[in-house]
């Protein structure tokens, strides 16, 4: 089972040491206090993203879809 972050250091061809000297370098630059609420931040744009997209997947399969025709009614009377 591949994680998505094997996956991008496979891609990158990142091994567990450049991994560790990347996280330090963002650990030095914004510091270790902060990068918790960066990555809160990061979550929820990630979640309103996905949010945002099956929205307007949904909007665009109802317009695909043909609308539904009315049943007529019939009257006493007509044929």
């Amino acid at each position: 089972m591949n994680s998505p972050s094997l996956f991008v250091a496979g891609v990158f061809g990142l091994g567990g040491a450049e991994l560790l000297l990347i996280l330090a370098i963002v650990v030095l630059l914004f510091g270790a206090k902060k990068l918790p609420e960066l990555a809160k931040g990061l979550g929820k744009s990630v979640k309103e993203f996905k949010k945002a997209s099956t929205e307007n997947d949904e909007d665009e399969n109802a317009e695909k879809k043909p609308a539904a025709k009315p049943e007529s009614t019939k009257t006493h009377g007509s044929n």
